[in-house]
């Protein structure tokens, strides 16, 4: 079982970092061949990239939901250049995914998939963790107590404010 640290946490995020949002959601169950393949590239591009910290994923999180059967991955990357890197580098699994996608399921309807990428500033961002191991944006940077000064939102905010004015 993961370490619960008991209390209130937030993240300390000292640098800019990158939120990517990454699923697929099966759209025919019967097609299980091309969205299977699907979610099984998901496997090696994991494994390249912990083998490898030096390409720049901080850490990552599956979700899962059962019907429709959708999948979510929540990864936090150190910059969008390195996402961007390893996304089109010949060299690493993504790029032979993303080209055997288009060639077996193309834009016939079986299986969707998405993303979404966010740009984090850490002037701009706030989290709390009440009663759980480390997790989210505190696991992928520095995982804090929450302290007199950061017990609200807005007090949390408003050291990003602070952050921000430097």
């Amino acid at each position: 079982m993961d370490n619960i640290f008991p209390g209130r946490y937030t993240a300390n995020v000292s640098e800019p970092c990158v939120v990517f949002l990454i699923g697929m959601r099966v759209n025919r169950f019967w097609a299980i061949k091309k969205w299977f393949s699907v979610a099984a590239a998901m496997g090696p591009m994991l494994a390249t990239l912990i083998k490898h910290p030096d390409k720049g994923l901080l850490g990552a999180r599956p979700f899962f939901r059962v019907w429709p059967l959708e999948t979510c991955m929540v990864t936090y990357w150190r910059s969008f250049e390195d996402l961007t890197r390893f996304a089109r580098s010949d060299d690493d699994p993504h790029w032979q995914a993303w080209q055997k996608f288009r060639k077996e399921v193309g834009d016939d309807g079986s299986v969707g998939i998405w993303h979404e990428t966010y740009k984090i500033d850490p002037a701009n961002c706030e989290c709390i963790y009440a009663n759980m191991p480390a997790h989210g944006l505190a696991a992928a940077t520095e995982h804090i107590s929450i302290s007199e000064k950061t017990r609200s939102a807005a007090q949390r905010m408003a050291i990003s404010d602070q952050r921000a004015a430097y």
